[in-house]
């Protein structure tokens, strides 16, 4: 079964003499031992260790054995001295090996230490090396762990090789004296599974590395367990309950209580529908629906059209939970002719999920086209694309626009579908086969009484159930037939479902239903996520499942009338109780739409199937489940004190409302409903399998006891010594291995979580080497990966295996495979600087692990333990199967399988949401074991040691039953130390904003509480509690290792009523056994940060220590002595004694005070005399009083101080408390609000650097600048060094010279070149829009391109700029900026050729953000505390704060040690009075004009019931209000407005601007739309200079003049005089000196003449562009910019509600005064007016059929329009009659337009409807659109085809009609495009297409046509007339004369008639006429004539 390696150091190293400690460890598949820590060896250390490793199976040859020494150090990372690996071939031929060699270090160099050892090695089978366990035994205490696990290991296969000693006594020779130590992390219990599900948190004895270690602890751990402890895998925080399990025995617990799921939330879907393109169909008026659930919203129609253009943005608010909130569709449908009267015919349809928009990155798909197809005929193609927009924004989500380059890209449909990433872009219909065979377990639905009365009135007693299946699936829904009266129903039915593949909806409901004549209810629900059981990669699979069964959950079993917890059923929430299981298997096949069989419809089917046979799920085993309680307590008060007792459930077996107890055959248990059909159990059940508990009858309930009182709040149940013990015997089809390879990668994921959450913890706590960690953690994780492909490879039992069985072992074996490759490549790259980004690499790894284990096809159903109390169910647990099932291999064991657990006990359904969630209903210690029947013998080893177990009956051969309870006979008795330091930010439970906290501490059976503190979120309780006589079942040694867990719940008292639940956290204490000394370096033990839990969310933390001391036989006497004086301050109260306390040191805190502002009314009354007091450590300070808060709300006296002792660990800094109070008359105060500042490390002066003052003689630095592409220069600036010489050359004159080579070129340059006179403001905006998208989408690009090659490079520049002393944080945007750069110029070569009709246009900043996210808040100095009264919110979502915000105060904080060293010199002009806040203001009262820009809002929610807005803006700054409600801007949602405004405002009164956006409505109130709230205060104070932007050019007019009333070098000298450095010195030759930089840079300068002038201003502009680069000063100063601000609305919280443009200027009113506001009102769009002269057409294709003659032939005349203009469309005349196709016309369109040079937009006002009050601006492509028609007199014309221009880039027309073809139309690209506005006058022939039956493009005929374009002025000079009217006239055409129309002209048609086609048909009739009247002529003359001749008459 397992093979044997063992090793043991014999010999000593040899160490040079430096070495003070040394630690071993050696790594071996994948398991790393440690031996002890050795202290100060002088050059030799003699470890004389042994270690073995189990081997699962024989050892390959090839395998390594790796030994590394560390010099060991308690504070820093051990430092890996060398390494000694070998492979291990050789041992494996001989069986034994003693080697002694060198090490080596890093560098693969030998080093002067050497390490001897010895290696033994025995196979499986005994071929090689049998050795004795006395040989390896010398060292007893060293080696039992190891050999207990060798035990279990070996006796898996049934008999023991081991030397039959039971693994407990093992466990008493365990690790006698040894050195311990223990200076655990600060954070330790931050871990505590950061927002993690319950499944996810599990550690695993084993060998498996401590989760979260700190450094101290290697040697109390290394020799008892394997953990990867080289630097990289040491993981800091300690050994808590919540973070690490030490030993074998127990599991973790999990802190998240609250059941997140099912809980209701705020969800906004926004849909913008842009345009539709290629719909199929004839002259449509199209309209798109746009449908979510149950909403429906339709857009305008559009007359005949099938590109119709909307724009239209559409909303739909929900209110639901997550689950039911993804599942919803979203449904595009584009519907032909809809009106009042009918609905339209359907065009095309588009679905997809909710949950596919919101995993895509942002939440959103952004301007993609959506492929319609025709659900009723899927042998149709596509249908038509429509271009839209599609956002889910959840609470606090928020959507960043993303900005794509231009239009042109977005009209390539192919590449921009609204898919998925990783969706084939051909979809293809299939079919869907969820098959429905049986299933069993359903509960009896009616309830007794009704079950009572039938049988009375019917005489029998039926199953009361008719159930259903019924499936939903991409908003389609299929039901079975229904089973009367069944508990087992079979159905044997298949449901199909017709959708597209790959289905854009990802979850199939499954919901087996009872059928009811008045309500039908769900009995359970099921939901199979495709993406679980289908894989999309190259060698993926398609959808399949099953045929397996699937376990439903829902409510409890007991049946009443009403169920109060049926939306359990309805699968919202987490059940509670199995419900049923249902045997289901998927399929689907893709359709070959081309085969004529197939059906059209997508209906969705139902067929029956074949019964599938008994055992094709599994062969059927016994399993036997196993439980026993050890403890109960914290049972919640309210449960009365009636009897308690637990019940434990497995499918239904142990339910005690089904059915009896007893078996019904033999083996076989439950009632009515067990889970079997008895015959396929009597097949099974063969002789071989039969066991001597043939009638062992489970016991799934403990004996109720009643519950004993521990405190106020809580009872604990008397177990004591005697546990009760549960058992169940169940039988299910055996799928364990599912399990076990959930269980493998589960416990992979975990290893990897934990190591991440470390990683973290060591960044969050700056510790050294994050790097280091996480390269251990890729080691582990690549050899956990390829563990699991050894152990997946060999997968047993084939019956039952299922397709995706196979399939996904494949897939899983596969990614491991690759993920291991994968974390060794990325662990070679991890490097300091690229270790975030491998960081977010590694976090998907858990992702897809965590998505991996989630095994789809469930086996055993999950155990639920109930909590009962007088038969009343009151709350329950839910353990996952396979966490506690039993696996001969260890990796495939349960993570909690054979340990002790905490579990906490919550309630039911929606009772457990909010408050009541919070509180434990009961905290239980459970053992449970789940395995087959057959392999039941070690069912208890893992229990605690020390117990004799009581049977049932007693009795010989009883050996095998197992034992009703447990009676402990080993005791110890404990007394546990809680010191309880303090807590900080914690929430606010009284309405002032402020809690009473006491702490109350639970150990076992008994709690104490810490004293309340009054009035504060961070109390220093500085308290012992001591626990005496706690009394503690087990062994003493296990105790040792693995000491239950203390809780910790933190409470509000209240004077009234019970105290208020605040959060709860817990921790494990560190023990001392009676024969360990106490003292380092385990004890005493440290102070750790703890994480409070409240709900799901956290609620502070708790700094404290444990331990638990054992008490010697000879009594408490022996204990350490509770030293420190009982406090005479505070009664018989402990202090925390001084070795735990943190060593303190003297600061002084200076507080800066600068104001307060936006006090709200306390109780109704307003504040008026407002005073702040700052507290810290029990000391503190007050302000002065304000005098007038109304008047002037600022401190008089700016900074006071005060002297506090802090802990010298800074993580262990107390909060600084600032609370506001309003001094009263008599005396009086109230509190107004408080603020706790939770972290101090912001604000502690750190001395600058020495390496940093030496600059004054550093010599000066060069830095010269580029005139040319500014904005881009100003990024280009890499982060310099103060010691650096860089000089960046400099070309001034480039811009002129390019002029002149321009004009060089020849003329056609001229007519494009825009005149300076025509750029305006917007010229600039729209070009550094363009500068952005150029800039993003090079991001984009070097981000693709930055690949492995690039990875080597920035590591090596980066380590550079790192070591540069003033290293910043911004030498990565340097970085990036630099490369990007040089892209950039790469770039412009290229595009030199395009672009070189662009003059050169100033630009400006266009921040995507709020200005204060790029500029950290402005918070440079003055920093803003928002103040805080009222209670905490419920919910567990923070943004509840906002409402509690009652005020703020601006201040600083300063921290530093006292005294400060000599040498932070006093500088000149150093007032003693500021302390450290030199250099600042003057806080008194200041005028400010303030002029606020309003540049547009986008996208913003509509308020009007037709989907949009009336937007207006409303300004508000202190008392001043504008509303600018008359220029309201009617029906849009994205405005431009283009205002300015100006205020006067007095700062500090009035500093906080607040600009909305309101609708504007007729009738009643305006509604507010969204508002943006800017502290203008912090901005104008601020160093950044944010009052105004600084521009990139400096000119003196035109629309980039100077707007700043300072000029650049006013405010440069302003800027050195403030920042005491020298300059500016502006030397001859363009050079200026400021400290020791150098700028250079041109001199002069034009004025509105164009006369040249010397300035120097270009040189200080240049110098502020590079501000941030002065030493000590330096910070970026704000350029000249646009910022986008979001838009929010209070009454919806977190959802944005749109965004706004603007940007605010400051002026100071003592300073010159500015001149006029820049224009930025809107551009006015230009009137043109487009002549389109149709000249001729050719080819057209001939509809109508002639009367008389059958011929082909046509009536054409021509209809055009301009976009959106439909109802001003125009026709020509008509050409009747065309026979060939040709129509002459010679008639002219005139289409007058405003149009929008800037966005190439048409700009058109008109009326929505005739209901409406003004018109409405709408913003059109500039589209004309020509159709050719066949007039018809009686019915309606004809459509033949059209063509439609796009006139800023359509084909050139063809010379010749034979040269126009078809490709024209369809494939643009590949000819020369044109511009009307660039071109004016066009002429050429045109394609018309239309489409014909079989969807295809085809050639309906040519146009010869005339486009010319006119400016209004021009149009007036020279007129034309419409047709072929006056002025200019057009000649008639000239047209044949066929074209007359009969019966106007009917001379002239029969004449037509005649002449022309009859001619020789005429003259032949004519001449047979002629014949034949002489024929007869003759006949009839001939006989008188023959008589005549014959008579001779």
């Amino acid at each position: 079964m397992g093979s044997l390696l063992s090793w043991r150091r014999l010999h000593p190293c040899t160490f040079p003499t430096w070495s003070r400690i040394a630690l071993f460890k050696d790594v071996h598949s994948g398991l790393s031992y440690y031996t002890r820590v050795l202290e100060n060896c002088e050059d030799e250390a003699h470890f004389d260790e042994t270690f073995r490793w189990p081997v699962a199976s024989n050892i390959d040859g090839t395998e390594m054995l790796e030994i590394q020494v560390f010099n060991y150090s308690k504070v820093f990372t051990n430092r890996l001295i060398g390494t000694f690996a070998m492979v291990l071939q050789k041992v494996v031929e001989e069986g034994q090996l003693d080697v002694s060699d060198t090490l080596i270090d890093d560098n693969n160099s030998c080093i002067r230490t050497s390490v001897s050892i010895g290696i033994k090695y025995q196979a499986v089978d005994g071929t090689v090396g049998v050795w004795n366990e006395s040989d390896f035994l010398e060292n007893p205490e060293q080696d039992a762990i190891f050999h207990f696990e060798t035990e279990s290991l070996l006796s898996a296969s049934g008999q023991s090789q081991g030397s039959g000693i039971s693994p407990g006594k093992y466990h008493q020779n365990l690790l006698g004296e040894r050195k311990k130590s223990s200076s655990k992390g600060v954070f330790s219990g931050m871990k505590l599974g950061k927002a993690r599900h319950s499944k996810d948190d599990h550690k695993k004895g084993h060998g498996d590395e401590p989760a979260v270690l700190e450094t101290e602890d290697l040697d109390r751990k290394g020799k008892r367990f394997g953990g990867g402890l080289d630097p990289d895998t040491i993981s800091l925080a300690s050994i808590t309950a919540v973070t690490t399990n030490v030993s074998n025995k127990r599991s973790k617990p999990d802190i998240k209580m609250e059941p997140s799921a099912g809980r209701p939330q705020d969800y906004q879907v926004s849909i913008t529908i842009i345009e539709a393109r290629q719909l199929v169909g004839l002259n449509m008026d199209p309209v798109v629906c746009v449908e979510i659930g149950d909403e429906k919203k339709y857009t305008s129609m559009k007359e005949s059209t099938s590109c119709p253009y909307y724009n239209e943005y559409f909303v739909f608010d929900f209110h639901v939970s997550p689950d039911v909130m993804f599942d919803k569709i979203v449904k595009l449908s584009v519907i032909h002719s809809k009106n009042l009267l009918r609905s339209g015919t359907l065009v095309g349809t588009f679905k997809l999920d909710v949950g596919t928009i919101y995993s895509q990155p942002e939440h959103q798909f952004y301007h993609k086209w959506a492929i319609l197809c025709d659900p009723g005929d899927i042998t149709a193609g596509v249908k038509g694309y429509i271009k839209c927009d599609i956002a889910v924004v959840g609470k606090g989500d928020n959507i960043k626009t993303p900005h794509k380059s231009s239009e042109t890209d977005e009209d390539d449909i192919e590449g921009n579908l609204l898919l998925p990433e990783g969706v084939p872009l051909e979809r293809q219909w299939a079919r869907y086969y969820v098959k429905v065979y049986k299933a069993e377990g359903l509960p009896k639905m009616n309830t007794s009484i009704m079950a009572n009365m039938k049988k009375a009135l019917i005489g029998e007693n039926k199953d009361l159930v008719d159930p259903f299946v019924q499936v939903l699936f991409a908003g389609q829904k299929g039901k079975t037939s229904v089973q009367k009266n069944s508990y087992e129903p079979t159905w044997n039915e298949q449901i199909i479902f017709t959708e597209m593949f790959p289905p854009l909806c990802t979850r199939i409901k499954i919901q087996i239903r009872d059928s009811d004549k008045v309500n039908e209810v769900a009995i359970g629900s099921h939901f199979v996520d495709l993406r679980k059981i289908a894989n999309d990669g190259d060698k993926g699979f398609l959808p399949t499942f099953g045929p397996s069964w699937v376990n439903m959950y829902g409510s409890t079993r007991n049946y009443t009338l009403m169920d109060e917890h049926q939306d359990l059923n309805e699968g919202l929430g987490e059940g509670v109780s199995f419900r049923a299981r249902l045997l289901i298997s998927i399929g689907m096949e893709i359709l070959d739409t081309s085969s004529t069989e197939i059906m059209n419809s997508t209906e969705v089917q139902v067929e029956s199937i074949q019964q599938l046979s008994d055992n094709s799920t599994g062969k059927i085993e016994e399993f036997f489940l196993f439980g026993a309680f050890l403890e109960a307590t914290m049972l919640d008060r309210r449960i009365g004190d009636k009897p308690v007792n637990f019940e434990v459930t497995i499918g239904n077996y142990g339910n005690q409302f089904d059915g009896t107890s007893k078996p019904i055959i033999r083996k076989r248990k439950g009632g009515g409903d067990g889970d079997e059909e008895e015959s396929e159990l009597l097949q099974n059940s063969s002789e071989d399998e039969a066991d001597d508990d043939g009638d062992l009858v489970s016991v799934s309930c403990t004996p109720p006891m009643k519950p004993v009182i521990t405190d106020r709040n809580y009872f604990h149940l008397p177990y004591f010594e005697k546990k009760p013990c549960t058992y169940i015997k169940s039988w299910w089809q055996d799928q364990r291995r599912r399990l076990y390879n959930a269980n493998i990668m589960d416990k992979i994921a975990d290893k990897l979580e934990e190591g991440l959450n470390d990683v973290q913890e060591i960044m969050k706590t700056e510790k050294p080497h994050p790097e280091r960690r996480l390269r251990g953690i890729l080691e582990e994780l690549s050899s956990g990966c390829i563990r699991f492909v050894t152990l997946g490879n060999k997968d047993q039992n084939s019956l039952g295996r299922t397709k995706l069985d196979r399939e996904r072992l494949k897939t899983c074996i596969r990614e491991m495979e690759n993920m291991a490759q994968q974390a060794k490549t990325i662990r070679t790259q991890v490097k300091k600087n690229t270790f975030r980004d491998k960081l977010k690499q590694v976090q998907s790894f858990l992702h897809k692990l965590r998505f991996m284990a989630d095994e789809p096809q469930h086996n055993i159903p999950e155990i639920f333990i109930w909590m009962m109390s007088n038969n009343k169910r009151i709350a329950y647990a839910r353990i996952q199967s396979k966490d506690i099932l039993y696996s001969v291999v260890d990796e495939e064991m349960g993570k909690d399988c054979g340990k002790v657990k905490t579990v906490f006990l919550k309630l039911p359904g929606k009772k457990g949401f909010g408050t009541a969630g919070w509180t434990v209903q009961s905290k239980i210690e459970v053992y449970f074991w789940l395995g087959l029947n057959k392999q039941r013998k070690d069912f208890l080893c893992g229990l605690p040691n020390g117990y004799e177990e009581n049977k049932v009956v007693k009795g010989p051969g009883m050996q095998s039953i197992p034992p009703i309870s447990l009676t402990y006979i080993k005791k110890q008795l404990f007394q546990l130390r809680v010191h309880m330091y303090q807590a900080r930010s914690l929430c606010a439970a009284d309405s002032s904003g402020l809690s009473d906290p006491f702490a109350r501490v639970f150990f076992s059976t008994q709690s104490q509480c810490t004293e309340v503190l009054q009035e504060t979120l961070c109390p220093t309780w500085d308290q012992m509690l001591v626990f005496d006589n706690i009394e503690l079942y087990g062994e003493a040694q296990e105790l040792r290792d693995d000491p239950p867990i203390v809780v910790i719940e933190i409470y509000d008292q209240d004077t009234v009523g019970k105290a208020e639940y605040i959060g709860r956290t817990f921790s494990k204490p560190v023990v001392k056994m009676a024969e360990e000394e106490y003292g380092p370096p385990r004890f005493p033990p440290q102070l750790e940060y703890y994480q409070i839990y409240r709900g799901n969310s956290t609620a502070g933390d708790l700094l404290a220590a444990f331990e638990l001391l054992q008490i010697p036989p000879s009594g408490k006497h022996n204990l350490p002595p509770i030293d420190g004086p009982i406090d005479s301050d505070r009664g018989p109260i402990l202090p925390v004694p001084k070795g735990i306390r943190p060593v303190l040191s003297k600061y002084r805190i200076e507080i800066l005070f600068w104001g307060l502002r936006d006090l709200k009314r306390v109780n109704l009354a307003q504040v008026d005399r407002p005073r702040v007091d700052i507290e810290c450590a029990g000391k503190g300070v007050q302000s002065a009083v304000i005098q007038n808060y109304k008047k002037n709300p600022n401190f008089s006296t700016l900074v006071k101080y005060f002297e506090v002792d802090l802990p010298e660990n800074e993580l262990l800094h107390p909060p600084l408390n600032i609370r506001v109070v309003d001094c009263r008359a008599f005396g009086r105060y109230t509190l107004v609000g408080s603020h706790a500042v939770g972290s101090l490390r912001k604000f502690i002066y750190r001395p600058p650097d020495n390496t940093v003052q030496n600059w004054a003689n550093a010599g000066d630095i060069n830095i010269n600048m580029e005139t040319e592409i500014p904005v881009k220069k100003i990024e280009t600036v890499v982060k310099l060094d103060a010691n650096s010489d860089a000089v960046v050359k400099l070309d001034a004159n480039e811009d002129e010279k390019s002029k002149k080579k321009k004009k060089k070129k020849g003329e056609e340059m001229e007519e494009d070149e825009p005149d300076e006179s025509m750029l305006d403001w917007w010229s600039k905006y729209f070009a550094s829009i363009e500068t952005l998208m150029e800039q993003l989408r090079q991001q984009e690009a070097a981000a693709a391109e930055a690949e492995e090659k690039e990875d080597m490079e920035i590591a090596a520049e980066e380590i550079k700029i790192d070591d540069s002393p003033m290293k910043g944080t911004k030498s990565f945007k340097g970085k990036d900026k630099a490369k990007g750069q040089e892209k950039e110029k790469k770039k412009k070569r290229l595009e030199v050729v395009e672009k070189k009709d662009k003059v050169k246009i100033d630009e400006l900043r266009v921040y995507h953000k709020e200005l204060e996210t790029e500029f950290g808040n402005f918070e440079d100095w003055l920093h803003t505390f928002n103040l805080y009264r009222g209670k905490i919110g419920d919910d567990d979502d923070s943004s509840t704060d906002d409402e509690r915000i009652v005020g703020r105060f601006k201040g600083s904080v300063c921290v530093y040690k006292v005294p400060l060293p000599d040498d932070v010199a006093r500088e000149a002009g150093y007032e003693p009075t500021f302390g450290m806040f030199q250099g600042i203001p003057s806080n008194d009262l200041i005028n400010v004009l303030i002029r606020v820009y309003v540049v547009r809002a986008t996208e913003l929610h509509p308020a009007d019931i037709n989907g949009k807005a009336d937007p207006y803006i409303v300004i508000k700054l202190g008392k001043t209000e504008i509303k600018d409600k008359e220029n309201y801007i009617s029906k849009q949602l994205n405005p431009v407005f283009g205002k300015s405004f100006d205020i006067e405002a007095t700062f500090p009164m009035e500093s906080m601007l607040t600009v909305a956006i309101f609708d504007w409505d007729l009738v009643g109130t305006d509604d507010l739309i969204g508002e943006t709230k800017i502290d203008l205060e912090n901005r104008f104070y601020s160093k950044h200079r944010a009052t105004c932007g600084i521009a990139q050019q400096y000119s003196l007019h035109g629309y980039n003049a100077w707007r700043d009333p300072m000029k650049p070098n006013q405010i440069l000298t302003k800027l050195c005089k403030e920042g005491k450095i020298d300059g500016p010195h502006f030397g001859p030759g363009g050079r200026v000196k400021v400290a020791n930089r150098v700028f250079t840079g041109p001199t002069e300068i034009e004025d509105e003449n164009g006369v040249k002038k010397e300035t120097d201003e270009h040189l200080a502009l240049i110098t502020l562009q590079h501000w941030e680069q002065m030493p000590r000063v330096g910070c970026k100063l704000v350029p000249e910019h646009v910022e986008t601000r979001p838009l929010l609305n209070p009454e919806k919280p977190g959802i944005e509600q749109g965004r706004i443009e603007l940007f605010v200027d400051m002026f100071p009113k003592d300073q010159p005064a500015p001149g006029a506001a820049i224009d930025i009102s809107p551009r006015k769009p230009k009137k043109y007016e487009l002549r389109v002269i149709v000249w001729n057409t050719d080819e057209v294709i001939l509809e109508d059929d002639d009367y008389f003659t059958g011929e082909k032939s046509s009536d054409i005349f021509v209809r055009g329009w301009l976009k959106g203009q439909q109802e001003d469309k125009q026709d020509t005349d008509v050409h009747y009659h065309s026979l060939t196709g040709e129509g002459n016309f010679n008639w002219r369109f005139i289409f007058p337009f405003d149009y929008l040079m800037a966005e190439e937009k048409i700009v058109m006002s008109k009326k929505e409807s005739m209901f409406s009050w003004d018109e409405t601006e709408y913003k059109i492509p500039a589209r004309l659109t020509l159709q050719v028609w066949d007039a018809d007199h009686f019915s309606a014309d004809d459509f033949l085809g059209a063509i439609e221009l796009d006139l800023n880039r359509f084909t050139r027309g063809a010379k010749t009609a034979k040269l126009c073809t078809i490709e024209m139309a369809t494939d643009e690209s590949s000819f020369p495009m044109v511009s009307i506005f660039k071109q004016k006058r066009v002429k050429g022939w045109w394609p018309f297409v239309a489409r014909n039956e079989n969807d295809e493009m085809e050639l309906t005929g040519k146009v010869e046509a005339e486009l010319h374009l006119l400016t209004a002025e021009e149009a007036e000079k020279s007129p034309a007339g419409l047709a072929r009217n006056e002025p200019e006239p057009l000649e008639k055409p000239n047209r044949p004369d066929t074209s007359f129309i009969w019966f106007l002209n009917p001379l002239k048609s029969i004449k037509y008639l005649i002449c022309t086609r009859y001619k020789w048909l005429i003259v032949k009739i004519v001449l047979a006429l002629l014949l034949v009247i002489m024929i007869g002529l003759f006949l009839y003359s001939m006989p008188g004539y023959m008589v005549k001749k014959l008579l001779g008459a």
